[in-house]
């Protein structure tokens, strides 16, 4: 019988210019507002739509002054404005209690237009039946004109532990009570709704949070450590680098750092995270060593490999001097670690030892009497041997 008469009285709304009329205080105004936009844009079920012949959005027009007429006394305008509302929402606060306008439309609309079924109370702020000027939130003319008993949607219901689903419950209980439906029939869909619009609600939030958190680590800077090995074959008798200097070339910015010891790390801070995996510009110089200029790959972890000048400790050459006759003496033979030399026509002595075999000094041996028996392996053709007799 409910749904029948709620069919009833909704196909009677063509009569009515707006389905309801919200009464409140100037003071209440943002709560009007947003009593309005809640009510005419609810959206039922459509199976509900189809079974009561409604649209989906029933509640629609709410007259709301403030988007139509200014806030006054109870002009001939209000009246008609009250006229052409199906109901009257009242939005009870303290401050709607004690507003002789708010009185003056639920008056009107219970005497002059004789629709007290059609008055509906909606409590944002006090207690109903308080009897403290400070907290009620009924206007007195609720208990002057003598109207029934009344069951209020009340935001402040204890009903769940979140205040907003609370605050939604109320709404929801105002839209039954407008349309003339049990609450169930559509709190449960409505609490349904809310659930999933909090699950991606959060879910967009988490999205949002796990993009600025990649965001902020891609745009972390971080160090580069970098390796440096030597090639084989390693030659123990050859002294270990002293200092190796290391350049890296990002874009136009130049980071320079030095390293003591081969199989040392070489850190890079605070290179741009954007950087990895993109090549970049190395050199690394180190002395008895050959220079490194290349591109690679730039990456948290690198290797490179220093490979040994083989012409730095094995490139002897020197001039065999005579002291008696002040001259240089050619075609002399010498041995240099065992190896056979003999001095061209001008009087040097050249020969290249074998990386595995280089030394920084070397033995040198001759049927000659020599100012010396070792030979520094870094000498030069300014470097002269003497034969003493």
């Amino acid at each position: 019988m409910k749904r029948e008469n709620s069919e009833k009285d909704y196909n009677n709304q063509d009569r009515y210019k707006y389905f309801a009329f919200i009464s409140y205080n100037a003071k209440d105004v943002e709560w009007g507002k947003r009593v309005q936009r809640k009510l005419e844009h609810y959206r039922m079920p459509a199976t509900l739509c189809s079974q009561m012949g409604w649209k989906r959005t029933p509640i629609n027009p709410v007259f709301f002054a403030p988007t139509d007429i200014q806030p006054g006394g109870l002009s001939s305008e209000v009246q008609e404005r009250l006229r052409a509302s199906k109901n009257l929402i009242v939005i009870c606060t303290p401050s709607s209690a004690r507003s002789e306008w708010v009185g003056r439309e639920i008056e009107f609309f219970h005497k002059n237009l004789g629709r007290t079924n059609h008055i509906f109370f909606f409590i944002v702020e006090g207690q109903p039946h308080s009897n403290n000027p400070s907290t009620e939130c009924f206007n007195p003319i609720v208990q002057k004109i003598g109207l029934p008993e009344i069951l209020a949607a009340n935001i402040h219901e204890k009903i769940y532990r979140s205040a907003w689903l609370n605050k939604e419950r109320a709404y929801v209980q105002l839209i039954s009570k407008l349309l003339g439906i049990e609450f169930d029939a559509i709190w449960k869909r409505h609490k349904r709704l809310l659930h999933r619009k909090i699950f991606f609600y959060v879910l967009a939030i988490l999205v949002f949070i796990a993009a600025l958190s990649i965001t902020w680590i891609a745009n972390l800077p971080v160090d580069v450590a970098i390796t440096l090995n030597e090639a084989a074959p390693i030659n123990k008798n050859l002294p270990k680098p002293e200092l190796i200097s290391l350049t890296l070339l990002l874009d136009n910015e130049l980071k320079s750092t030095t390293v003591p010891l081969i199989s040392s790390q070489a850190v890079f801070k605070n290179i741009p995270r954007q950087k990895l995996n993109q090549n970049v510009h190395i050199k690394a110089f180190c002395k008895g060593f050959l220079p490194v200029d290349t591109m690679m790959t730039l990456e948290r972890d690198m290797n490179i490999v220093l490979r040994r000048d083989e012409l730095f400790y094995g490139n002897l050459r020197f001039v065999v001097w005579s002291e008696e006759n002040d001259r240089a003496l050619p075609h002399i033979q010498l041995k240099i670690d065992g190896i056979l030399v003999e001095t061209d026509d001008n009087g040097y002595a050249q020969i290249l030892i074998p990386l595995e075999k280089q030394r920084t000094h070397y033995q040198i041996e001759s049927n000659l009497k020599l100012d010396r028996n070792l030979l520094n392996a870094r000498c030069t053709e300014e470097t002269a041997v003497f034969v003493t007799e």
